[in-house]
């Protein structure tokens, strides 16, 4: 196989989505777009980021986002889709300062912003994805945290519910629209009736674990937080038949990002993290959950740079060897607690550069994004 490059905008841009003309294939929307992110930063849009249309198989493009009705710069992600039932009928989920769902009714010449719901573009760098319905060219889904679906060309949206949450991708079947398989991070879920039910994601092995852990409890369990899931922990045998199943998990304490760490004198009592300093107990046998945050403040929203206590995504949590009563936690200090959480003491001084320039609020230049 062999592969020819046919659009080109810059080194810092690359493709983002594409879609062909379902009349005439030689015709082909694709948008591209400016995206960097590294350890402390993220940003989305830019010279580079924009939506282009070509009528003869890729050898040339124009520039659709020069055209009336489109938003001035800079501009971000783009999502776009188009229908079988009217071809010439586009719709585009643009990142803009006056971004939006624009919709074009005459194969993109021009452009009208329809809906401007912060719902349908948040985190937009994460989502941004827009399916048409290829039987009604009025039914349009957009795929964010929820699962949103237009059934008047995009002015207005509900909500439909869905097994699992961050939505990625779909594909709708192009002879029957009822049936529908959806991406999100649970997994995949099949729908034969237009969204009012769905599969389960129970039957597929996607969890994603950042790391594991064990007890001394006979078996001895394993521990573990997934991925945009819960934290769990789970017999490593079981008593009953045909293997380890559902019955053998249970829910534990922390959040999806976590490190977990069961008491080493009594394996009932667990403590879990998760981001933005998030910390737990769990005691198993009578059911009391505890809040024992180092730091109380909630860190959402906030640079670096104004966060007194800056917690990794998933911070260290850990008993000590020599002492069972001893559990540590970090975030750019080091603290330990000797009575359950109740209180903690820093023992060591800031542990980073405290590089202030690294440290600045995340996102942008449309979208900031401090998560």
């Amino acid at each position: 196989l062999s592969w020819k490059k046919i659009l080109y905008v810059n080194e810092n841009a690359g493709g983002c989505d594409l879609i062909l003309d379902p009349v005439n294939p030689r015709i082909i929307y694709a948008s591209t777009w400016r995206v960097r992110r590294t350890p402390y930063s993220l940003e989305s849009g830019g010279q580079g980021s924009d939506l282009w249309k070509s009528t003869d198989s890729g050898d040339t493009w124009t520039k659709v986002t020069e055209n009336n009705g489109m938003p001035s710069g800079p501009i971000g992600i783009i999502g776009v889709s188009l229908s079988a039932a009217n071809h010439k009928k586009i719709y585009a989920l643009v990142e803009a300062k006056e971004g939006g769902l624009f919709v074009s009714e005459d194969a993109g010449e021009n452009w009208n912003r329809v809906n401007n719901d912060r719902s349908l573009r948040q985190r937009a760098w994460y989502y941004t994805r827009i399916y048409s319905d290829p039987v009604d060219e009025d039914i349009l889904y957009v795929l964010n945290v929820g699962f949103h679906k237009s059934k008047d060309g995009g002015n207005s949206f509900e909500r439909i519910g869905t097994p699992h949450g961050d939505h990625h991708d779909l594909w709708i079947d192009p002879f029957n629209s009822e049936v529908m398989i959806i991406g999100d991070d649970g997994g995949a879920q099949v729908s034969k009736n237009g969204g009012t039910t769905w599969s389960t994601m129970m039957n597929q092995p996607t969890a994603q674990f950042y790391r594991v852990t064990t007890d001394d409890h006979f078996p001895y369990r394993i521990y573990g937080a997934q991925q945009d899931n819960s934290t769990v922990r789970i017999a490593s045998q079981s008593f009953g038949y045909g293997g380890i199943s559902e019955e053998d998990w249970e829910s534990t304490a922390g959040g999806e990002s976590g490190w977990i760490a069961p008491d080493p004198d009594n394996n009932e009592i667990v403590y879990g993290g998760s981001y933005g300093g998030y910390l737990v107990r769990v005691n198993h046998a009578t059911g009391e959950i505890r809040r024992v945050d180092i730091w109380p403040d909630n860190p959402m929203g906030w640079g670096a740079d104004s966060i007194d206590q800056r917690f990794q995504w998933n911070f260290p949590i850990m008993f000590s060897r020599h002492d069972n009563n001893t559990l540590y936690a970090a975030s750019n200090y080091l603290f330990k607690t000797m009575n359950e959480g109740q209180s903690w003491e820093k023992i060591s001084p800031d542990l980073t550069r405290d590089d202030k320039s690294k440290m600045e609020p995340s996102g942008g230049p449309i979208t900031k994004d401090n998560t």
